[in-house]
């Protein structure tokens, strides 16, 4: 039998993130100092990270351009929280959090912003803050609101915004994914494509890559562990929790199959960001780097 060739994916960047490293907030006890992330990413092999939760890293562009530089760093983007579908009473909270990030993304050299929806149920009590569903109103108001605030970022900061489909929020599963993409100006907004979360609410990323391949325009690298996602299934259990129980896990560990959901990317011919993003909240803190070296060896493995 003739062994496969492996495939050359130089369209794709490879990087990490805070959250690999366990970060989901600014400030927390249980995460690893920015220092210690900067060094370990580095030492890991990856030379592009995004900026996680705004002041988690320092958020003077010379500093932490000083900080990057040192460690052969390069930031890919910076991320948002937005509540679009709350309607025009959110608008200027919204807008001055966007613009603080915004202009810390761009004074570093990236082009893109990743805007993750609210989530319906709170990520650390699991408590209900509204419907999983939003009525036909409220979704205008995300999908218009998205398109302002996309328009206004590019306007002002030169950046693209890329949607973050995400587990308990209103933008998941494939229903729901296809649903904003169809109703959103392509030429206004994309999706930041995480493999693990489509994963986790059912849905297939290289089936959404040959659909909708022109509106993806990064990409985040995960996988959950199909036994853990299968209770958190049947037990209705919230995202935060199902992290805390291992539903994310290292790839090549998982689902789905990275070379794949790599190669058809690889397909679109465009350059495209490939960050790798393993939920691991709170998580000890010598677990990461030995994570994100064998994640990058295998990548490598992958051709990319």
């Amino acid at each position: 039998m003739t062994p496969r060739t492996r495939p050359t994916l130089d369209r794709l960047r490879i990087g990490s993130a805070p959250d690999s490293w366990g970060v989901w907030f600014p400030e927390d006890e249980h995460q690893v100092p920015w220092e210690r992330f900067l060094d370990e990413v580095a030492e890991a092999g990856y030379d592009w990270i995004e900026l996680g939760p705004y002041g988690y890293l320092p958020t003077d562009p010379a500093r932490l351009r000083a900080e990057t530089e040192r460690r052969g760093l390069r930031v890919s983007a910076g991320t948002v929280f937005t509540a679009l579908h709350r309607g025009p009473g959110v608008w200027e909270e919204t807008w001055a959090h966007v613009s603080r990030v915004a202009a810390l993304t761009r004074a570093m050299g990236a082009r893109h912003l990743v805007a993750i929806p609210a989530f319906w149920r709170d990520d650390r009590t699991a408590e209900p803050i509204e419907p999983p569903e939003l009525t036909p109103g409220q979704f205008r108001e995300l999908t218009s609101g998205t398109e302002r605030l996309a328009r206004r970022v590019r306007e002002e900061f030169g950046l693209e915004v890329v949607v973050h489909p995400h587990a308990d929020t209103h933008i998941d599963s494939e229903e729901n994914v296809a649903r904003f993409l169809d109703a959103t100006d392509p030429d206004l907004v994309n999706l930041c494509l995480d493999t693990g979360h489509y994963a986790y609410c059912g849905g297939d990323s290289v089936r959404l890559i040959r659909t909708y391949g022109e509106r993806v325009g990064y990409l985040h690298l995960k996988q959950v562990d199909p036994a853990v996602l299968a209770d958190v299934v049947a037990r209705g259990t919230p995202f935060g929790p199902a992290v805390r129980q291992g539903v994310m896990c290292e790839p090549p560990l998982g689902e789905p199959p990275l070379e794949p959901v790599l190669e058809a990317a690889q397909r679109l011919d465009v350059d495209l960001f490939a960050i790798v993003e393993q939920d691991m909240y709170p998580c000890p803190p010598d677990r990461p780097l030995p994570i994100a070296r064998r994640t990058r060896r295998f990548l490598r493995s992958c051709g990319a």
